[in-house]
């Protein structure tokens, strides 16, 4: 049988025998890249996170990815740094910790990233002197209320976004390296976002978008730099969780909870340099890839203009709601 398919092939034109062969590499190619997914998604085990240090640092761990993050590495026996702006929320969180797994210490360091970034950094060397801090969570981030154009972003919002997302990283990064340098270890990881590197172009997002490519590309440098050194650096892509920053409150399957995508996130700590832990979301990846990109930016274009009509007809309804309070209370006076 098989002299006579080697026959029968001989018999083909030389140009069919090419574009066999194409076909058979492609396809074996996107075997093995399924193959991957599988291993990296359901089979292989996850890094023990101690190894690195019994400290993880996390930003912006008061609310969202962030507390989950918080939460699932107290799970895993690491003691936990959390940074945030709201004292109270930061107590909240701390005071959840504590009760869940009470072996497990845990500092908090108020740190409002878009005032005094010098010196909430300062307060985060203070807070960390003396003690390995083994895993760093870059996941402090803001984004515009509701989609606009660049032209109705103001200036505030504009250095709000640029302070927060690309300064607060890097300087917190600054911050925690030169004794995971010290160690010969640690794992950082940076949270960047779909929208910068998953679909070809974030209207109405533009600013936003731009600060997480800057991460997505500071990760993979210092990826580079310091892997010979035993640190791990990676850039987390997730797509939709169901955070505050998205006004998605409920979950499903292609929109992680909180919890669903620290407990994935922890998995993935260690390995790629750019990564998407959440299996769904990468499925979605999947297929934006193979969308022509001119389809996904006139979807993405005509949903965020819907969400900015929302934001618009709520900010309206906010400033009539606060002039009628102002004018009652004057009318009261």
């Amino acid at each position: 049988m098989g002299t006579g398919i080697y026959e029968h092939l001989k018999s083909q034109p030389p140009w069919l025998l090419l574009l066999l062969s194409l076909g058979l590499f492609k396809l074996l190619a996107y075997s093995l890249t399924i193959l991957k997914w599988v291993r990296a998604n359901f089979l292989r085990p996850a890094k023990n996170l101690k190894n690195y240090g019994s400290w993880a640092l996390v930003t912006g761990a008061t609310d969202g990815i962030g507390k989950a993050f918080a939460f699932q590495l107290a799970r895993k026996g690491l003691n936990v740094v959390l940074v945030g702006r709201n004292p109270e929320k930061l107590r909240d969180v701390s005071g959840g910790i504590t009760a869940k797994y009470g072996q497990i210490e845990v500092k908090s360091v108020v740190v409002d990233f878009s005032g005094d970034l010098d010196d909430g950094v300062r307060r985060i060397r203070e807070a960390i002197e003396g003690i390995e801090v083994g895993v760093l969570v870059n996941n402090v981030g803001v984004c515009y209320p509701y989609p606009r154009f660049f032209h109705e972003v103001d200036d505030k919002l504009l250095g709000e976004v640029i302070r927060v997302n690309v300064g607060g990283t890097t300087k917190v990064t600054q911050a925690v390296l030169p004794g995971m340098l010290r160690r010969k270890r640690g794992a950082i990881v940076n949270i960047g976002s779909g929208s910068a590197i998953v679909i070809p172009s974030a209207p109405l997002h533009a600013v936003y978008a731009a600060t997480k490519a800057y991460i997505d590309q500071f990760s993979r440098s210092l990826y580079v730099e310091y892997g010979k050194s035993g640190i791990d650096v990676q850039c987390q892509v997730p797509l939709y969780v169901a955070t505050k920053m998205i006004s998605v409150r409920k979950s499903s399957f292609f929109i992680a909870s909180t919890d669903e995508y620290a407990k994935a996130a922890l998995r993935w700590i260690g390995y790629e340099a750019r990564c998407t832990p959440y299996w769904p979301h990468s499925l979605q990846w999947a297929l934006v890839y193979f969308l022509p990109e001119s389809a996904v930016d006139a979807w993405r274009l005509r949903d965020c203009l819907g969400f900015r009509k929302k934001g618009k007809l709520k900010d309206s309804r906010k400033k009539q709601e606060l002039m009628m309070q102002l004018a009652s209370s004057a009318s009261k006076n």
